[in-house]
């Protein structure tokens, strides 16, 4: 028997483990397409499954959907992604997912000492960040902006 080439949103749903409801949302954003039947049913290509694998996995490392759909923008559609679109994918969030881990990082190690705004750390500020002095760089805690 033959694979089915095209799935309804419950069959996406079930096969992806994605609520309808965010399948809907996806294709509401761009990231995902379906077309209607002749009684108006959505269905989706199998390439839905792969697109909302590498969906779930870039938003569980905090890409957002928006920089998801900019680089879903380079794959051609109708096409389940190959591994080279999937290497092109991971390369172009691999700078800014470098930038989120340097700033967790930061974030991490500065927790208990001060970050620079004066607020959380009262009793080392006035050590470390004497008369606000980094104030002059900008707004907010400046000890945990990744430079």
């Amino acid at each position: 028997m033959a694979p089915v080439k095209e799935l309804t949103v419950g069959q996406v749903a079930m096969r992806s483990g994605v609520a309808v409801s965010a399948l809907h949302f996806y294709e509401a954003r761009g990231l995902i397409r379906s077309h209607r039947t002749a009684g108006n049913q959505r269905r989706y290509g199998r390439d839905v499954l792969r697109r909302v694998a590498i969906i779930r996995i870039a938003q569980e490392v905090g890409i957002s959907l928006a920089e998801i759909a900019a680089t879903f923008r380079s794959l051609p559609e109708g096409r389940t992604p190959t591994r080279e679109d999937w290497n092109l994918l991971s390369t172009s969030w691999r700078d800014g997912l470098d930038h989120k881990i340097d700033q967790l990082k930061n974030l991490r190690d500065g927790l208990t000492d001060c970050i620079g705004c004066g607020c959380m750390s009262i009793d080392k500020c006035p050590l470390r960040n004497k008369d606000d002095r980094l104030a002059r760089e900008g707004t907010g805690a400046r000890r945990l902006v990744a430079r």
